[in-house]
């Protein structure tokens, strides 16, 4: 009697185990709420995640560190070493920019050899490494750099389409990442753009190439279709797949964790996560997501994102902007401009930060009119100063780039023209008030030269949770004590957790 497909699918010896990475303490909150969650917030939910059988947990990096200092009051360093001690058992991963490292820029290599030494140090594992432009060359230092300190270098193909990009494309950059050293690949889908037959075909050309690499796949869920992608990309191999939690997905967010789990069952693959901690987790980010709805996306399925390709974090801080400004009724004005402006500038992939510079422009462009008023990124991209993008860039706004900066157009390595700034960088955190003297510090004056400063200044004040109201904040921050010469005094709130069934107590300094 002939095999039938359910006899060699019910063969346990034939299942291939999925890796899972979950994004709730980091891509989640950032796409869906702004990257507006509290440290707070997230302590919780750690122990189930640490043991609930993740390949890895994303936790740093994106616009994290940003927000950290920007809205939070929180020393992104410190939410690190915290996820190190409550995450004992993960693999922790981030994010990170290649050669604008969490900025904005470009960095010398020096910082970049400072930063990655320093995220090691406090306690990252995998480093998810990418070039908004997917020029390799903004990555070799960076991958390097992980190599050196013997942490996991993942190498980033940023997906996009356009009238130039190909498969046999996407294979060669797969195949400069690996000669570069890389430990593993990641398709990284950052507007759900990825439909599921390239899906299939991408990854099936890599791994035709690249037999032994492992290949992680990264999708958002806002054009809806994505569930489906990370189902042929398995089928054509893929090792690792991003999810996040049920209660922090979908929308401009991503794949539900547990819906990958479920949809596997049965067709020869397995993801083997502990369907108990996943319901607790679930639980706990259930109940602190209504607290923080005035960051939350309206985006809900959104298949124009094919032609805008605004990615998921994008859209929310992009929603927020707009408002902010008294124009949200413009944003279905901005989406339509963004494709034209990506077009003038070779037809770079949208992500960080090449969206912010493309997605800016594009509001400039629909508030004042076109090309009006130019900012100095977008002046920059169309120069080459951010690197080199696949296709040719409008000749007329290249000229109104160069009138207005002064600069020439360059085709080397953008931190080529970059010396080594880190002694001076040093010297510039010195003279800032509220400064620590340590290399973490420096760095984040690095990243944010603006925001720093008051960071600093204000960071023994303590976190802010900006998704509890007023009220409720005074009552929790105003356990007191009283001094005999000055008074009451705040003093730190202590939250009890428990980690490997040992209960730890975790202080939160209070406003």
């Amino acid at each position: 009697m002939l095999a039938q497909p359910w006899d060699i699918i019910d063969d346990v010896d034939t299942q291939r185990t999925i890796g899972v990475t979950e994004l709730a303490l980091r891509d989640a909150h950032q796409s869906l709420m702004a990257t507006r969650m509290a440290m707070e917030d997230m302590v919780g939910a750690c122990e189930d995640i640490d043991n609930a059988g993740y390949w890895s947990v994303e936790c740093w990096g994106g616009a994290t560190f940003d927000s950290c200092i920007r809205f939070l009051n929180e020393d992104p360093w410190e939410r690190l070493r915290m996820f190190r001690t409550l995450l004992p058992k993960s693999r922790l991963q981030m994010l990170l920019r290649g050669q604008n490292l969490l900025g904005y820029r470009h960095y010398g290599d020096d910082v970049v050899d400072h930063f990655v030494e320093k995220a090691a140090e406090n306690g990252m594992d995998v480093f998810r490494v990418f070039d908004a432009l997917n020029d390799t060359r903004n990555v070799e230092r960076a991958i390097a750099a992980v190599k050196k300190v013997g942490k996991h270098a993942q190498g980033t193909i940023c997906y996009t389409t356009s009238p130039l990009h190909t498969i046999d494309g996407y294979v060669r950059q797969a195949r400069e990442l690996a000669d570069v050293g890389v430990d593993s690949l990641a398709i990284k889908d950052m507007a759900a753009l990825l439909k599921p037959q390239p899906a299939y075909d991408i990854v099936s050309a890599i791994k035709a190439e690249l037999p032994g690499m492992q290949i992680n796949v990264h999708c958002h869920a806002t054009t809806g279709v994505t569930l489906v992608s990370l189902m042929k990309a398995i089928e054509a191999g893929a090792d690792v797949v991003d999810t996040a939690i049920s209660s922090l997905s979908l929308g401009p967010g991503h794949n539900p964790t547990e819906s990958l789990q479920e949809m596997l069952e049965g067709t020869g693959y397995i993801a083997d996560l502990d369907k108990v901690r996943l319901g607790k987790i679930k639980d706990h980010f259930a109940e602190i997501k209504p607290r923080y709805k005035q960051f939350m996306s309206s985006f809900n399925v959104e298949t124009d994102i094919f032609d805008s390709q605004i990615p998921g974090g994008m859209i929310s801080n992009m929603e927020s902007q707009l408002k902010a400004q008294g124009a949200g009724d413009k944003l279905k004005e901005v989406l339509e401009e963004v494709p034209r402006v990506r077009k003038a500038a070779g037809y770079p992939p949208l992500v960080t930060p090449s969206s912010q510079i493309v997605g800016t422009q594009a509001v400039f462009n629909v508030m004042m009119g076109q090309y009006k008023v130019m900012t100095g990124e977008f002046a920059d991209l169309m120069l080459g100063y951010y690197g080199f993008t696949i296709g040719d860039k409008d000749p007329e706004i290249v000229a109104l780039a160069k009138a207005q900066t002064g600069k020439e157009t360059i085709t080397a390595r953008p931190a080529d023209l970059i010396t080594n700034e880190w002694a001076a960088l040093r010297t510039e955190a010195e003279a800032i008030e509220g400064f620590d003297g340590s290399d973490e510090d420096v760095l984040t004056y690095a990243m944010f030269p603006k925001v720093a400063p008051d960071f600093f200044a204000s960071r023994a004040d303590g976190p802010l949770n900006l998704g509890k109201d007023p009220a409720e904040l005074e009552a929790e921050r105003c356990a007191v004590i009283t001094d005999p010469k000055t008074g009451p005094l705040r003093v730190p709130i202590k939250y009890e957790i428990t980690v490997n069934g040992k209960k730890n107590s975790v202080a939160v300094k209070p406003l």
